[in-house]
C-alpha cells in the first residue's frame, strides 16, 4: 500500500509533463507578425525641444513643437533683410529636416514656376541666421532615432 501511495505522485508527475511542454514560437514567424503591426509611415514620437518636454499628449506635443520651430525661425530671420529683398513676400515655406544625430538643416520652399527669387541670397541669408538653434530631439520609431522632414509656413512680418 506504501508502494502504490509513494508511486501514484511519481507518476501523476511524470504525466503531467506533457501538459508544460509547449511549442517554441518560430524566432522568423515573431518578427514578420511584428513587421507587418509596425505602421512604417508615422513616427512613434515626433521631434521635440526642452520647452515641449513636459506634454505627454503626442498630439499636442508635435503642434507645440512646430509652433515653437515656426516662432525660432521667424525670431531668427527678422524681415529686415527678406522684407527688402522681396517686399511682396509675406510667407516663406520652410523645409526643416531633423536628423537623427540632433543636426537641423532648413530649405526655402519656392513655387517651381518662380524665377522671381534669388535663391542664392535666401540660401545664404538662411545659412547666416538660421543657427544656435536649441537642442532637438529627433523623432523617433519603436525608439530610434530617425530622420524627419516637415515644411513650416513663416509668416513675414513685412509692414515697414
Amino acid at each position: 500500500m506504501k508502494k502504490t501511495l509513494f508511486l501514484f505522485p511519481f507518476a501523476f508527475i511524470i504525466g503531467s509533463c506533457k501538459y508544460f511542454d509547449k511549442q517554441v514560437p518560430d524566432e522568423d514567424k515573431l518578427l514578420q507578425q511584428r513587421l507587418e503591426q509596425i505602421n512604417w509611415k508615422q513616427v512613434s514620437s515626433y521631434p521635440s525641444v526642452s520647452e515641449c518636454d513636459a506634454i505627454t499628449d503626442k498630439e499636442l506635443k508635435r503642434d507645440c513643437f512646430f509652433s515653437t520651430m515656426a516662432r525660432l525661425v521667424q525670431e531668427k530671420l527678422g524681415a529686415d533683410t527678406i522684407a527688402m529683398l522681396h517686399p511682396c513676400m509675406d510667407t516663406i515655406n520652410m523645409k526643416v529636416t531633423v536628423y537623427p544625430d540632433s543636426r537641423i538643416v532648413f530649405e526655402p520652399q519656392f513655387p517651381a514656376d518662380s524665377t522671381t527669387y534669388n535663391r542664392a541670397k535666401f540660401d545664404s541669408i538662411i545659412k547666416s541666421r538660421l543657427v544656435d538653434f536649441p537642442k532637438v530631439e529627433p523623432a523617433q520609431k519603436e525608439g530610434i532615432p530617425v530622420t524627419s522632414q516637415f515644411i513650416i509656413p513663416i509668416l513675414l512680418d513685412v509692414a515697414q
